[in-house]
């Protein structure tokens, strides 16, 4: 019997997506399981390790027995996951010792603050191209073992393992028998740093994450482990292929040439574009990070976060109560010709790049009582817009190269008017691919590099597929005095 299916696992930060995909890229199979977020206090975001291992189990379950493929036929396994989300577990038994601290979660922010104020930053955006913030690894990692009783004696006695998510997974999915990262995970923890070599000894020292805890790293096509003792799949499936879901993404966008950049709208809003093989450093607050490493040749990227995206549609459903399901903000929206100078700049977990306050949060002004909902529905899609166009602009200016185009993707994509926006505010066309789970399509990819299924990415570029495009009009007048308004909002928020 041939192997010529491929197995994408995508933990995202609100559920997970299971596909099964042959050689065609046909998709034979989908799923996707949400599970609870728990936010103990504000600013504060977790997972449950069980909660989220049984939506990864119920997702595989549900494909395997919708496909009704003999899963024999699997070459093998990808993986892609939120990244920074950290957390640690008993080696012996795989159990959480803590909730998952997500890359929301704001806890550490006065850690950072401290660590800022005492002149490390500048050390560590020097090695790892990030910045000081919360949203990444170490300080999570940190923070759970101060707090749980006995973790600091436990790690040094060998009996905790941590790391993100994608490290997790491949714990249970192989029984325990591998702690194992890649390098586009690894370069998400303020520990690893941009040209390789190996967990940074001193930044482990400096953020106090013990190096014994952290997994082995390997390239994103390499061979991580084999399944064991997983429900509905047989001992011995080859796990082939991770990476962090952006740089899944950029990969599953077939952006292999210099200069080709993605945005991907979910929970967050996230672009990655490509600089090659020489890792660029920023001057305009992003972050500078591995794409991928496909054998001995790594890929570097610039890349900025917007922390609210789809979220922020989530917020008017479940928090203002303005619609009944996030598919209805559109048609609101697209109910009046303009937002009526309201202004709604999503803040609510801070601002990333390029940016960087930890502490700013959400911010709606220009209300009047003209004000409707459909104003705020349409200055909240706005807002998620003007959020890439400012990371965009950033990345021009870092590389020196005005952007010529962007490809995109994610659930939020399939909202024509947000992508009718973002290029009308950016002056460039989008690109939107037919298959807009890029991300678990990334992981695809991955996988099928790696056990030969597809022999390079030009056979890979071959197979991206564009849905539609979206040509940006001519600049008015009142597109500028929007930029304008929104500049001074979010110099304030």
């Amino acid at each position: 019997m041939s192997t010529d299916l491929i197995l994408a696992i995508d933990q995202g930060t609100t559920g997970t997506t299971c596909l099964l995909v042959d050689a065609d890229l046909q998709v034979r199979a989908r799923a996707t399981r949400e599970f609870p977020q728990h936010f103990p206090q504000p600013g504060w975001v977790e997972h449950d390790p069980g909660e989220l291992w049984h939506s990864v189990l119920a997702v595989i379950s549900e494909v395997m027995r919708a496909s009704g493929v003999d899963a024999a036929r699997i070459a093998a396994i990808g993986i892609t996951n939120q990244r920074e989300t950290s957390l640690v577990w008993e080696r012996h038994s795989g159990a959480a010792i803590h909730r998952a601290l997500v890359w929301q979660d704001r806890r550490t922010a006065g850690v950072c603050e401290a660590l800022k104020a005492d002149g490390h930053e500048a050390k560590i955006r020097q090695r790892t191209g990030l910045v000081l913030d919360p949203y990444f690894s170490a300080t999570k990692l940190a923070w759970v073992l101060d707090h749980v009783p006995d973790a600091r004696a436990r790690a040094a006695r060998g009996e905790l393992a941590a790391g993100t998510i994608d490290t997790y997974l491949v714990w249970r999915l192989s029984a325990g028998a591998a702690h194992v990262t890649e390098p586009s995970n690894a370069s998400r923890t303020l520990l690893w740093p941009l040209q390789g070599g190996g967990w940074d000894r001193e930044l482990c020292e400096l953020l106090r994450v013990p190096i014994e805890v952290l997994p082995e790293v390997r390239p994103c096509t390499a061979r991580f482990a084999v399944t064991r003792d997983v429900p509905g799949l047989p001992d011995g499936v080859p796990i082939h292929g991770i990476a962090g879901d952006q740089q899944a993404a950029l990969f599953g966008q077939a952006c292999f040439a210099v200069g080709e950049a993605k945005c991907t709208y979910g929970t967050g809003a996230f672009v990655m574009l490509n600089t090659g093989e020489r890792p660029v450093p920023s001057q305009h607050g992003l972050l500078t990070t591995v794409g991928w490493q496909i054998g001995e040749r790594t890929t570097y990227c610039l890349e900025g976060s917007a922390f609210m995206a789809g979220a922020v549609i989530q917020w008017l459903r479940d928090g203002l109560g303005i619609i009944t399901k996030a598919s209805e903000v559109e048609a609101l929206a697209r109910s009046v010709d303009d937002s009526g100078g309201v202004i709604l700049v999503p803040a609510h977990a801070g601002l990333g790049a390029p940016h960087w306050r930890p502490y700013a949060r959400g911010l709606i002004s220009g209300l009047t009582r003209g004000t409707t909902r459909a104003h705020i529905a349409r200055a909240a899609l706005e807002g998620i817009a003007l959020q890439i166009s400012d990371l965009l602009l950033a990345m021009a200016a870092d590389t020196g190269a005005p952007l010529r185009g962007l490809r995109v993707d994610g659930g939020a994509a399939a909202n024509d008017l947000l992508m009718q926006l973002q290029a009308d505010f950016l002056g460039v066309p989008l690109a939107r691919p037919t298959m807009l789970e890029a991300t678990a399509l990334g992981a695809v990819f991955m996988a099928g590099l790696g056990v030969g299924l597809w022999p390079d990415t030009t056979a890979l570029s071959a197979a991206w597929k564009e849905d539609r495009s979206f040509t940006p009009g001519p600049p008015t007048p009142q597109r500028s005095e929007l930029r304008r308004a929104w500049d001074r909002a979010i110099s304030i928020a």
